[in-house]
């Protein structure tokens, strides 16, 4: 009966491939990709448990077991490194979340296509300049001789300030500029489920008397939500994950106790100082950690809302 089964599945399973034989062909690119450049580097993870040398490869080096897991965590920067990397997460989800749904409520009621074309342009343009650029124009919107900020402080009678040596303004300056660099980006998938509403509930509320606002309420952001509820379980994987780029360009040693994250730890240890074996292991830990958060959020989103990415 088992082996009936089997048949019959395999026989289904086949019947299928031959059916879309020329989609799977258009599919094929794809995960050819994601096997060579994805799942491939995978296997050199395996230096994390081993005393990675050069001269004797990956398949060569010592296997030292968890050593460096337990190095790492015994290290004193490892509570400072996770609440760092943790913060500076949480509070780009807390605060950034909000605007691209504002931004994207508001472009919907602006019935001047030229304004509104005008403020979509200028919103996504900070999203095509590169991390580099970012972070330059804000070393330059922040210097204390020539920043056009403490020029502003100076001309109202107020001392300049030394933004960026000042360990309490990092994580704001960090926050704000996500939100500037991805407000406008992120606001085209909300406009795009603004789109998919059916007219008719907006024509039917017209017909009802209702208010734009009372719409916003109880139409527009009712059908947003399930676009709102992937895109955070999205954002909660990846908070643990704070990219090095901006981190790298904008701290220095007198920030270093609440800018350096994980991220920036395994560049140090990896590239600078050549300890392979020791980065992959933080490396591993951070990508662990974001893949519990990710599987976290969309098990309580199943069960509060019954909506998941899978």
């Amino acid at each position: 009966m088992h082996k009936k089964s089997s048949r019959s599945r395999l026989g289904t399973t086949w019947n299928h491939i031959k059916r879309d034989r020329q989609l799977l062909l258009l599919f094929l690119p794809c995960i050819l990709f994601y096997v060579v450049f994805r799942y491939g580097p995978l296997y050199g993870l395996i230096i994390a448990f081993k005393d990675y040398s050069v001269f004797s490869g990956v398949l060569g080096s010592e296997w030292v077991g968890f050593e460096h897991f337990i190095t790492f965590f015994t290290n004193h920067d490892f509570w400072m490194l996770f609440r760092n990397t943790l913060l500076l997460g949480l509070y780009t989800l807390i605060f950034g979340f909000p605007f691209p749904i504002l931004l994207a409520l508001l472009l919907n009621e602006v019935r001047n296509k030229w304004v509104k074309k005008s403020v979509q342009t200028f919103s996504y343009f900070p999203a095509f300049l590169s991390v580099v650029i970012i972070s330059s124009m804000i070393i330059d919107f922040l210097s204390p001789n020539h920043g056009i900020l403490n020029q502003m402080l100076a001309a109202f009678g107020f001392e300049k300030k030394y933004f960026l040596v000042d360990p309490g303004w990092f994580r704001p300056i960090y926050v704000i500029s996500e939100i500037w660099a991805n407000t406008g980006y992120e606001s085209i998938i909300y406009l795009a489920a603004i789109a998919g509403i059916s007219p008719t509930l907006y024509e039917a509320a017209k017909v009802d008397g209702a208010s734009r606002f009372h719409m916003i309420r109880h139409i527009t952001l009712p059908g947003l939500f399930p676009t709102m509820l992937i895109m955070f379980i999205l954002k909660t994987g990846s908070m643990i994950r704070v990219g090095y780029e901006k981190v790298l360009l904008l701290y220095n040693p007198m920030t270093y106790d609440v800018a350096d994250v994980f991220s920036t730890y395994v560049y140090r240890k990896g590239l600078l100082e050549s300890n392979y074996s020791y980065a992959a292991a933080v490396g591993l830990f951070e990508a662990l950690v974001a893949m519990v958060m990710l599987l976290s959020a969309n098990a309580v989103s199943k069960r509060l809302g019954g909506n998941g990415l899978w």
